[in-house]
């Protein structure tokens, strides 16, 4: 009877614990809506867009977040959306923007800017690539996944296509002359790698795909020489001096 009876009152304590805890938890929501003035829509944004030029990023969010969150289908609620989509860029949010960035684009997807969409999916897509540490000391990353930078490639490659008049047209295309030649710097460590550890097939191949895919980039010699060098490990001469003609022929035009 005792234990039961201790092990009723355990129960019960436990409870009361989550429960004050619960309570805990949910305050800081509770003091983010305080913190947000009650408001009309048009006088919640003159705050946010003041705030947001002032580059106070996370207080422009919660200003926005407000109202998007209270106003969903007002006549401010796209732009409100392309702001949050700016502010969480420049936050460092890069998933909240890319969440935004796709639910404007899946709702709207004739809405006169959505080449700035396009724009900024692949402005967040570079920077969710990045390692701020390791960039600030210079330490080399062409050797990390480049996944995120081809599907920056993309939505800029579709910007172009979709709306080559935009006006954000001319920095998309020095952008993706950028992201071309990162994409084949990376597919040439990846050989390079290969070849250190003698499997110069795998090299070869990696070479071969910048030839083909990044022939634009300016480390076409570099890769031409790395399939050069691997086809002549592999016992392959004729694929090796064609390798090495094509450098040659490139280096004259």
């Amino acid at each position: 009877m005792i234990n039961k009876i201790g092990k009723r009152a355990f129960a019960i304590v436990f409870s009361v614990s989550l429960l004050g805890l619960g309570a805990c938890s949910s305050a800081p929501d509770q003091e983010d809506i305080q913190r947000v003035p009650n408001k009309s829509a048009q006088a919640l944004y003159e705050d946010a867009k003041q705030t947001l030029d002032s580059g106070l990023y996370a207080r422009a969010i919660e200003l926005l977040s407000a109202i998007d969150s209270r106003y969903p289908f007002g006549p401010l609620s796209k732009q409100v959306q392309m702001d949050l989509v700016y502010a969480h860029y420049q936050a460092g949010n890069t998933e909240q923007a890319l969440a935004t960035i796709d639910r404007f684009i899946r709702l709207n997807p004739n809405h006169k800017d959505l080449d700035y969409m396009y724009y900024m999916r692949g402005l967040v897509n570079i920077k969710a690539d990045k390692n701020a540490f390791q960039e600030y000391f210079g330490v080399d990353r062409a050797d990390r996944d480049a996944n995120r930078t081809r599907v920056a490639f993309t939505d800029l490659s579709t910007l172009l296509k979709r709306f080559p008049n935009s006006v954000y047209a001319p920095e998309a295309k020095k952008r993706l002359v950028w992201l071309l030649n990162k994409m084949a710097r990376y597919e040439l460590k990846v050989a390079e790698y290969y070849y250190e550890r003698e499997a110069y097939l795998a090299a070869a191949n990696r070479g071969k795909y910048v030839v083909e895919h990044y022939s634009q980039s300016s480390y076409l010699d570099q890769a031409l020489e790395i399939m050069e060098k691997s086809y002549e490990k592999l016992g392959l001469p004729e694929l090796s001096a064609h390798a090495k003609e094509t450098r040659e022929a490139n280096k004259r035009k």
